[in-house]
């Protein structure tokens, strides 16, 4: 099978979908590997590299690829150059992305997105969107550190004692969890929430004070949370304020993918804040969770800076690209049997991940924005 690798082009986007060191593990599989000239300069990965891993580095690779694997969705151009029946490997975001879908199905090839992996434990190292909320959540902190113009640590010195800062972080899943580890690492002294009683123990794993409201928990399907009534979100709010309140820096990171986030902080709540605090709101990009905070920008709210979070991801292009890659050699080890491509949509990891194939969109969610409710369907 001939497995190309695309170079992004979407705005801000540094990460590569396989990195020069996976290159020989893709190639012991069968898989000959073909990488658009430049992919990987935005992780600092000279073409070079992967030559010398075994890859061909072309200028167009793809109208003769099997499979095409990137980070974000190939353009409708890059698309309309496959083959019928390639495969192509991305995160897809088909909700925001229907035209995409579209031309997929328009064109019969078979589009699996990565954040659709289910969450099982068989699919534990294909889980790009844990992967990647790995490196998001550590960035926050460290965006949060060096915002903050304070020690994180506590410091006793001849002239006095610096008392440590005070942080607080909302959203405890993976992006959660590595932000309070970090920020706890850094020294600071961290509480945190989540709507999930599974997740006041892993708080508390973290060495940080879980932050627990008289409030029915919210647990949901795959490990995210359950959508919450906005009676339930008012009073979260009401209760959170006192602790938003007397924070020094605060992070938020609960976000489902293909949702809007839910508002977990007002305006109010960060004006009440202390003059020089820092928000970072992780999911700017998709509603954001603080209101007023705008992706990929830093305002001002009251005396607070507030920083919005932008494919947060992609500012850490080495790890993130290195992990991201590790998930797609293992799907296509799935996917891969005696060196050729066999798409079995019965395996349920597949069956979750495929959202167009042989013509037909897969992903019923998408098919029903796409096409309605009374569109065919594919017979088994």
């Amino acid at each position: 099978m001939r497995v190309a690798v695309a170079r992004e082009t979407r705005e801000g986007e540094t990460r590569v979908a396989m990195v020069p060191e996976l290159v020989g593990k893709l190639a012991a599989l069968g898989h000959e590997v073909v990488v658009e000239t430049g992919a990987g300069l935005g992780a600092l990965h000279e073409d070079e590299e992967y030559a010398a891993a075994g890859a061909l580095v072309e200028d167009d690779p793809f109208p003769e690829a099997d499979l095409v694997c990137s980070v974000q969705p190939l353009s409708r151009d890059t698309l309309r150059r496959l083959r019928a029946g390639a495969v192509t490997v991305s995160f897809l975001s088909t909700a925001a992305e229907l035209d995409l879908v579209r031309d997929h199905r328009d064109l019969g090839t078979t589009a699996i997105a990565m954040e659709l992996v289910p969450r099982i434990s068989r699919a534990q190292s294909m889980d790009a969107l844990s992967s990647q909320s790995l490196v998001s959540g550590y960035r926050c902190a460290v965006v949060c550190a060096g915002l903050l113009r304070r020690f994180f640590p506590l410091n006793m010195t001849a002239a006095g004692t610096v008392p440590p800062a005070q942080v607080v972080v909302l959203g405890a899943g993976v992006a959660g969890l590595q932000a309070i580890a970090t920020a706890r690492r850094l020294g600071a002294v961290v509480k945190a929430y989540d709507v999930r009683a599974a997740a006041a123990e892993e708080i508390r794993s973290m060495g940080a004070h879980a932050i627990e409201l008289d409030l029915p928990t919210l647990e949901g399907a795959g490990g995210y949370a359950r959508e919450m009534s906005e009676e339930r979100a008012a009073l979260q709010r009401e209760l959170l304020a006192p602790y938003v309140a007397a924070a020094d820096g605060m992070i938020t990171t609960a976000a489902v993918p293909g949702r809007t986030a839910p508002v977990l902080v007002t305006r109010e709540m960060v004006e009440a804040m202390s003059p020089g605090s820092v928000v970072v709101d992780l999911a700017a990009d998709s509603g954001g969770n603080v209101e007023g905070s705008v992706a990929g920008e830093i305002v001002a709210i009251g005396r607070a800076q507030v920083w919005g979070g932008r494919n947060v991801a992609a500012q850490m292009p080495g790890p993130a690209s290195r992990l991201y890659a590790q998930n797609v050699l293992s799907l296509l080890t799935l996917m891969t049997r005696e060196g050729e491509l066999v798409l079995d949509l019965d395996d349920e990891i597949l069956d979750g991940a495929c959202v167009t194939h042989a013509g037909v969109v897969r992903h019923e969610p998408t098919r029903l924005l796409l096409e309605g409710p009374g569109a065919p369907v594919e017979e088994e």
